[in-house]
């Protein structure tokens, strides 16, 4: 009988456990994989913490480990405040500029890495976390407990909306911060100039290191002055004098030799380039007395041909006008070496173009103009690394834009001119005039009109760009146009004793040309009708220039013959040196600049004592 009831109590105990645990879930998954998740939700949560201890530590010690206040930029900084002009310390400057940056760079892309990196991490803690609670189960109970199962799914729902709540306040404060966190570091020119207290914007600054126009036209800065039409702004200048008496010669010295460039003036600086394939080399004199403030050999140019290119000696290396923008002096020459000297003579930076195929040397002068030093190199191969148009940036050589031009070699200088609301660069070459925006190099338009070997450098007076081809036609050309303006933008040709060497000169009524043999024609400009024309009878290799009302012709030989600029021929003058001269005169200070075969000479008025030019 007791066996009985114990076996009756043991049939009873077991319904009722049976009956708890039908009312319990079985987990859905295996075990193995549950366990799994969970681990991997772990991992997954020390990950995110990981991660967001070292955004955070990251960007505090970012803020509080400032570069900008290394005692090596501090130094730096009083340094330049004390030298403001030592491009030393600049260029040192710029290079901790450039590694700070390249360090913010890093770091942000760190930064960026590991916030993306984090959210993925917050995701996979959140998924798994969020299955790992939906396998697990409690196990059954001894007793019956009808609340259980209710309970434990208010914990599983709130344990999940805790979890996925925690994570994305967590993923939306450190999200926030890699995006907005502020870096110490200056992110931007005018940053830069702020912290290094000089008081204006990178753009600012560097305008104040540009000459004013008015600084710009009272110089002589490039080949045939500011304009490049050959137009003094001095009018109070003597156009005659006498070698014999010294009247109105106030010093002449010994030019160098192996160079046929003219002269560029400064302030009280002249400037002039000479070189073969030993040395080329810059020379500075001093206005006042012509004595040598300095000369400089261009060396160690990045690029420069080890073997110098064979140049005809009538051209040689330093052919080309050099130019200066007051700041520094800039050269080129025959095997391609362009280089930059400060004023006072100290190297700024050079660079190799590429030796120009060119059967007599390469002759073509920079065109300067505020902020942009213009380079033509017309050969003997066109497109890509041939015939080309390069604009740099003068203080740092950096290329701004260039562009391949499909010509043969030509010996024309680049002007810039401001028409039509917009600078423009014009250059020859064959066949075309072509203008370019000087802002970006674009080109503006073209004219088909040119034949021959192209040497004469253009003009811009009147509204019309003056260009010559050779020995056939001077050419006014309208500077307003779009594309291909061959025939809608010509304004009139004339065939008259046309130069094959020397550039045309205006005045904005008159244009005046000026052939080898010595034969002096003017045109009306509007028009291009013939006014008349006066052989001088001599030789003439620098193209004529003018001053005020007075026109001056230079000849080969030393005479020097000035003419009334008008409608009807008068000359006015003949003065003589004892040289030879290829060279364009330079205009400057009230005083005029020659550079002969072996001397230069100043010529002027004499000056009061104390007198500045």
């Amino acid at each position: 009988m007791s066996e009985l009831n114990a076996k009756s109590q043991s049939t009873q105990r077991d319904a009722e456990l049976g009956t708890q645990s039908s009312t319990l879930r079985v987990p859905p998954g295996p075990l193995r994989l549950c366990v799994s998740l969970q681990r991997t939700a772990w991992v997954a949560a020390a990950f995110c913490a990981l991660l967001g201890t070292w955004l955070l530590v990251n960007h505090f010690n970012a803020t509080n480990r400032d570069p900008w206040k290394a005692p090596q930029l501090l130094a730096l900084k009083a340094k330049l405040v004390a030298e403001p002009k030592n491009e030393t310390v600049k260029e040192e400057v710029r290079r901790l500029d450039f590694e700070f940056r390249q360090h913010y760079r890093r770091r942000l892309a760190q930064s960026q890495l590991a916030g993306w990196l984090l959210l993925a991490g917050a995701a996979l803690l959140v998924a798994t976390a969020r299955q790992a609670a939906k396998w697990t189960t409690p196990l059954p109970r001894p007793r019956s407990d009808p609340d259980a199962a209710a309970r434990a799914q208010l914990r599983a729902r709130q344990s999940r909306w805790a979890v996925a709540g925690a994570g994305a306040v967590a993923l939306l404060g450190l999200g926030s911060l890699v995006v907005t966190g502020k870096s110490p570091l200056p992110s931007s020119s005018a940053e830069l100039d702020k912290l290094l207290g000089r008081g204006a914007s990178g753009a600012e600054a560097a305008a104040a290191d540009l000459p004013s126009p008015a600084e710009f036209a009272a110089n002589w800065p490039r080949f045939r002055g500011p304009d490049a039409g050959g137009v003094s702004s001095f009018t109070n200048l003597p156009l005659a004098w006498n070698v014999q008496t010294g009247e109105h010669i106030l010093w002449k010295v010994p030019a160098p030799p192996h160079g046929p460039n003219s002269p560029v003036v400064w302030s009280n600086r002249v400037f002039l380039t000479a070189g073969d394939a030993a040395k080329r080399e810059v020379f500075c004199y001093d206005t006042t007395d012509g004595k040598v403030l300095w000369q400089r050999a261009i060396e160690n140019v990045p690029g420069s041909p080890a073997k110098q290119p064979e140049i005809p000696e009538e051209t040689s290396f330093a052919a080309s006008t050099a130019a200066t923008d007051g700041r520094r002096v800039f050269a080129i020459f025959g095997n391609g070496d362009l280089a930059a000297l400060t004023v006072e003579g100290a190297p700024a930076w050079s660079k190799n173009l590429g030796v120009p195929k060119n059967p007599y040397g390469y002759a073509t002068s920079l065109g300067l103009w505020p902020g942009r030093l213009l380079v033509q190199i017309d050969q003997a191969t066109g497109g890509p690394g041939g015939s080309r148009m390069i604009c740099l940036d003068p203080a740092s050589g950096r290329t701004l834009w260039e562009r391949p031009r499909q010509t043969d070699p030509t010996w024309s200088t680049p002007i810039v001119i401001e028409a039509a609301g917009k600078a423009q660069v014009i250059t020859l070459g064959l066949p075309h005039v072509i203008s370019y925006a000087l802002a970006d190099g674009n080109e503006l338009w073209r004219a088909e009109c040119l034949e021959g070997e192209i040497t004469p450098s253009p003009v811009f007076a009147g509204g019309l760009v003056l260009v010559v081809e050779p020995s056939l036609k001077l050419i006014a050309l309208r500077p307003d146009g779009a594309g291909d303006v061959s025939k809608s933008h010509l304004a009139w040709t004339a065939e008259d004793d046309i130069p094959d060497v020397t550039s045309p000169a205006a005045n904005g009524e008159l244009a005046f040309i000026v052939n080898s043999g010595g034969m002096l024609t003017c045109f009306d400009l509007k028009d291009g009708k013939k006014l008349w024309g006066k052989d001088l009878e001599m030789e003439v290799q620098a193209s004529p220039s003018l001053v005020g009302n007075r026109l001056l012709v230079l000849g080969t030989k030393g005479v020097a013959v000035v003419v009334e600029a008008a409608r009807q021929f008068k000359e006015v003058s003949r003065s003589e040196l004892p040289d030879k001269f290829l060279a364009s005169p330079a205009f400057a200070g009230g005083r005029m600049f020659l550079r002969g075969a072996t001397n230069l000479w100043c010529v002027g008025a004499a000056l009061e004592k104390g007198a500045k030019p």
